[in-house]
């Protein structure tokens, strides 16, 4: 288990290279961690889109999927089972890229990471519900809404909450 360890500690150190390389001009305007949490969440938006893609007609092929006892739609079996590999992946990310550093345990971590994921869904789901069914806004423009007010909570829990930094050292 030891090359796969050294494998993970390859792929960090090279991201944090790549990405650290081009946080100079930001640095202005926004914190290291803030522009590293916008550089993974973005790759791993981008790895959601193609697993999407690929469950929706690759293994899916536009059509029903089903169980025997239940049967998912294309579109939601393409989330469906694109969601474990992202959650791990920005969870990963989360830990070794943006928020390095934290004082918890991993176990402790991940599962508050899992309590932010599930907010965020429902935040998305009541806050299209609120937006365009009882407003009667453009879905698109209120799926741009909510995502601003997604990042912007998922940045400040897992900061804060996930992958919080023990204030005083001295007291692990």
């Amino acid at each position: 288990m030891r090359w796969i360890r050294n494998i993970e500690n390859r792929i960090e150190k090279l991201l944090i290279t790549v990405i650290d390389f081009f946080y100079p001009p930001f640095r202005k305007i926004m914190p290291l961690d803030l522009f590293r949490y916008g550089c993974c969440g973005g790759l791993n938006l981008a790895l959601e889109w193609v697993l999407y893609y690929v469950f929706y007609h690759f293994v899916f092929h536009g059509r029903v999927f089903d169980l025997g006892f239940i049967a998912f739609t294309p579109h939601i079996a393409a989330f469906v089972f694109k969601f474990p590999i992202t959650f791990l992946t920005g969870f990963w990310l989360a830990r070794h890229i943006s928020f390095s550093g934290s004082s918890l345990r991993g176990r402790t971590q991940i599962v508050r990471y899992l309590l932010v994921t599930v907010v965020n869904i429902l935040i998305n789901y009541l806050g299209l519900k609120l937006f365009v069914e009882v407003f009667q806004w453009w879905p698109t423009v209120s799926y741009i809404i909510i995502s601003i007010i997604c990042v912007t909570f998922s940045y400040l829990t897992n900061k804060y909450f996930s992958f919080k930094k023990n204030k005083n050292p001295q007291s692990k």
